[in-house]
């Protein structure tokens, strides 16, 4: 994928990093009051399971706009993403989300606002787990 068909710009290598399994990029758009970021996944890039936490509204959604990706709540079977895909993450729900093995992935990703929000990130979804999509 260029740069050019990335709708929101790739950004910069993403500074969580150490919670993906591959190379991700982040390009925020919007960080008063309301975060919100294109996030680019190379192929075969995942986030480690994550849980958004909030004492009152929070969570999260995936406006999905290149690529092919996947979504998995714990316990689910993966959903397949593609451009078009919309995930709606609520509060308090472990999750991950990341590029297919043969496609780059990008999603818009818009942070619920709510009181005490943060995000805790956990184990990697293995290669075994990843493997079986």
């Amino acid at each position: 994928m260029s740069e050019e068909e990335i709708l929101f710009g790739k950004g910069e290598p993403n500074p969580f990093g150490e919670f993906f399994i591959g190379k991700s990029y982040l390009n925020m758009l919007v960080t008063d009051g309301i975060g919100v970021a294109n996030v680019t996944f190379e192929a075969g890039c995942r986030n480690n399971w994550h849980i958004h936490h909030a004492d009152k509204g929070g969570g999260q959604i995936l406006l999905c706009t290149h690529g092919e990706g996947w979504y998995q709540e714990e316990g689910n079977k993966a959903q397949k993403l593609k451009p078009g895909s919309v995930v709606q993450i609520p509060e308090g729900v472990k999750h991950w989300h990341g590029a297919t093995k043969d496609s780059q992935f990008t999603h818009i990703a818009i942070e619920i606002p709510g009181e005490n929000t943060s995000n805790e990130w956990l184990e990697p979804v293995t290669d075994e787990e990843y493997e079986k999509l």
